[in-house]
């Protein structure tokens, strides 16, 4: 059971506990009475410590969650509510916060397909009718693919990072001819461009794997896991998409977009770094400072004739080689009709 799972048990414990005006609940009674919520909730023995319980009360007592309950110790030993009609259950809510929760439900609805939020529709549901959300059409729509390869791969990557387990992955790259096994430590699940990675810790050094590459993932308890305490924003601060070289130092890229797609780029930078060189009648100059990685080329790719990369030649030198080889492509086909 989640963390945040045991969390919601004992507060609705403690809740029960302290509202309760025919019983004095000490302190060990309160510890006594989590436990005893989460071994009906687990089925195996929960020992809840002196130390989460006092936590407990004092995230009760704040603004934290929203909850200020007024708890008070009497007779220096036994604990209650100061206001016996109060309940964590009971905290009002205004309009603007139901605007606001509805709001995130018709979000959180768009995600129901995915196999790791299956379990979120029970409780969805609850908040609709917990707060007499309106059945409106949803005015937010993320771009999702549901039937993405890999993607059942999902809930075991996600629990063995949540959970701290080591992997066992039986994985064919696109460049390989042959599946092998790769026994990894995964740190963090990424999606880019409508495509997911397994962020991992393998043979000392950070890889990414394509979850549609996979082709059987078993847990291997044996091994103790390395916690590389990942920072991702960090890891990926000087990149564009997935892939990062360890031995790469980020250079200049410096490329003009016409007059007419230019607004789209400063609008939506390509990078966090892209700066406004120069501007003309004839375009907008841009630099950024990445490593240079296939995401990168296709992005530029992508952008056909509206945009020119003039900085640094090596790149320069691979955009051009790669257009020459599509027009290519358009010559034979015409001669071959």
């Amino acid at each position: 059971m989640s963390s945040n799972k045991n969390a919601l048990i004992r507060y609705k414990t403690l809740d029960k506990c302290l509202k309760n005006k025919y019983r004095k609940y000490t302190l060990e009674d309160l510890i006594d009475e989590c436990s005893e919520a989460l071994f009906e909730f687990e089925g195996k023995e929960s020992f809840v410590s002196k130390r989460t319980v006092q936590l407990d009360l004092q995230n009760m007592r704040s603004e934290k969650f929203g909850y200020e309950a007024p708890i008070e110790v009497y007779e220096r030993k036994y604990y209650r509510y100061s206001d016996p009609e109060y309940s964590i259950h009971n905290i009002s809510v205004n309009e603007n916060d139901l605007k606001a929760m509805n709001n995130a439900i018709q979000i959180l609805k768009q995600f129901k397909d995915f196999s790791m939020f299956k379990e979120m529709n029970g409780v969805i549901q609850k908040l609709e009718d917990s707060i007499h959300s309106t059945n409106q059409k949803s005015i937010i729509h993320l771009d999702k693919n549901e039937q993405l390869k890999g993607l059942e791969h999902i809930d075991i990557l996600y629990e063995s990072i949540l959970n701290r387990k080591v992997l066992k992955i039986l994985y064919k790259s696109f460049k390989a001819t042959e599946s092998g096994y790769y026994t990894v430590h995964p740190q963090l699940l990424k999606e880019y461009n409508n495509r997911w990675f397994l962020i991992c810790w393998f043979n000392n050094k950070m890889y990414n794997l394509a979850l549609d590459r996979m082709e059987h993932i078993s847990v291997e308890e044996k091994i103790t896991y390395i916690d590389k305490e990942f920072d991702s924003d960090r890891y990926f601060g000087e990149v564009i998409g997935v892939t990062v070289s360890d031995g790469q130092r980020p250079q200049n890229v410096v490329f003009k977009m016409n007059p007419k797609h230019a607004p789209y780029v400063k609008t939506k930078p390509f990078h966090h770094s892209q700066v406004v060189i120069d501007e003309d009648e004839n375009g907008t100059t841009f630099k950024i400072c990445v490593q240079l990685n296939f995401e990168l080329e296709r992005m530029i790719l992508g952008l056909g004739e509206f945009i020119t990369v003039l900085k640094p030649e090596r790149l320069k030198r691979r955009i051009r080689a790669s257009l020459k080889e599509a027009f290519q492509n358009y010559q034979n086909q015409d001669e071959q009709t």
